[in-house]
């Protein structure tokens, strides 16, 4: 057997395989040897099949696989060995020129395009500066928290007239362009949420309505084309929501109204725990707290994200676009050449990306152990569970499920992807200057 490597350029190359039949003949007829001990076929006892008659009936198929196999073996010897970094997987070069008889008598010659990982040169020091946006709740944001939390724990009432945030529960019918009932439409009975009426000139029609009012309501307009809201209302499906564009009578059947709850000691200790919050002051500062630490999270992906731009933006490389399209095109056949044209920078974007982390990873000796991708993995499973149970689960079980969880190899590989990228920008955050800059929620939101 005989493996070479040409070099095309800098980022592509050919790996060259040539394989005699004294490469093949041991494997193939061993092979055969196996497969007549298992064959069960008409006129012989199971495993007493002659090897000639396999080799005559099943030689070719056997010759292929380990063929194939061997191919894949050697390949992948030869990139280890010699420590050749490659992006994608190796490519066959189809050649019709090359005929094979695969009788056994063959010496076959196999060409496999490689596209190479370019050399990365990132270094991160003090000189590299970022902000770690520290984000404060502003009072529109507090008061729609503390609103909603109140409501949450609040009772329902009938009041007799609607005020805003209400709820009308009314009778809808679908009316003709000269504005009577449209014999035949859309007829529905259901709540109107005052809260997603998006058309400010429509919601006052609807404040100061009582039970057996009639309005009329452009729920297009009203609901600002959100088929889903119409959906719901109307009691059809979302697409033909899309094409509900008459005007509905609205007959008030009730109105509805969901009282906030008293800022009362009952209500601190339900939330909180008997005794924790004692006054409304303390609330607000809890519930401050709480929306805050929410807002780190979106403050730290912001952070992350800023990292992952400015590096792939200023670490230059060139890579293998050619071969990686090729690539992408041949194990994605669904894959269009629109989609692949649209899609195509943000892959390459990634896979800087990815190249970076490598190095950094490498020249600064970061660790990633087992124990962190099982810790990480763990945390995730119990958020999980306590989505839809409050009580945590028995740490046994947890590590159990987590045990469970990481032996499927799509589970452990996005786990140690995620963990992957936590140490980068661990790394990075300790060395670059990071910057805190408060800012308020609602100019932050602008931002991303």
């Amino acid at each position: 057997m005989n493996i070479t490597q040409e070099k095309i350029n800098d980022l592509n190359a050919v790996v060259k395989i040539k394989i005699s039949p004294e490469d093949y003949t041991e494997k193939v007829d061993k092979s055969i040897k196996e497969q007549a001990k298992k064959s069960n076929l008409p006129g012989f006892r199971k495993g007493m099949v002659p090897a000639a008659h396999i080799k005559k009936m099943f030689g070719r198929n056997i010759l292929v696989e380990e063929i194939n196999t061997l191919l894949s073996e050697t390949l992948s010897k030869h990139l280890a060995d010699n420590k050749v970094e490659v992006l994608g997987q190796p490519l066959p070069v189809m050649d019709d020129t090359k005929e094979y008889k695969w009788d056994g008598t063959d010496e076959f010659e196999f060409d496999y395009e490689i596209g190479l990982a370019p050399a990365v040169d990132v270094k991160i020091t003090a000189k590299d500066k970022f902000t770690q946006y520290v984000v404060k709740a502003d009072e529109e944001t507090l008061a729609s928290r503390i609103k909603n939390i109140r409501r949450s724990y609040g009772k329902m009432t009938n009041p007799e007239v609607s005020a805003e945030d209400d709820v009308l529960y009314a009778d809808l019918a679908q009316l003709s362009a000269d504005g009577s009932v449209f014999e035949g439409g859309i007829t529905s009975t259901g709540s109107i949420r005052l809260d997603q009426v998006a058309d400010k000139k429509i919601l006052k029609t609807l404040i100061g309505l009582k039970k057996d009012d009639v309005v009329e309501l452009d729920v297009q307009k009203a609901f600002d084309n959100n088929e889903v809201i119409i959906a719901k209302l109307l009691n059809i499906p979302e697409e033909e929501a899309k094409e509900a564009k008459s005007k509905f009578q609205v007959t008030v059947k009730n109105v509805n109204r969901l009282e906030e709850a008293d800022l009362n000691q009952e209500f601190f200790d339900k939330l909180f725990g008997e005794g924790v919050v004692t006054d409304e002051a303390g609330f607000t500062a809890k519930i401050t707290e709480e929306i805050e630490g929410m807002f780190k999270q979106d403050a730290d992906r912001k952070l992350q994200n800023d990292i992952y731009t400015k590096l792939t933006e200023t670490v230059k490389m060139e890579l293998p676009d050619e071969f990686l399209r090729k690539w992408l095109k041949a194990t994605n056949e669904k894959l269009t050449d629109a989609e692949l044209a649209e899609g195509y920078d943000d892959f390459a974007k990634n896979l800087k990306w990815t190249l970076i982390e490598n190095k950094l990873i490498k020249d600064n000796s970061i660790e990633i152990k087992y124990e962190d991708v099982f810790q990480t993995a763990k945390q995730r499973l119990d958020a999980q569970f306590r989505m839809y149970s409050p009580s945590p689960m028995p740490e046994d079980q947890l590590a159990q499920y987590t045990a469970t969880f990481l032996k499927e190899k799509d589970n452990a590989n996005r786990i140690f992807d995620e963990v992957k990228a936590i140490k980068v920008f661990e790394y990075i955050k300790s060395v670059a200057t990071i910057e805190d800059k408060e800012i308020a929620y609602n100019k932050f939101i602008e931002m991303k």
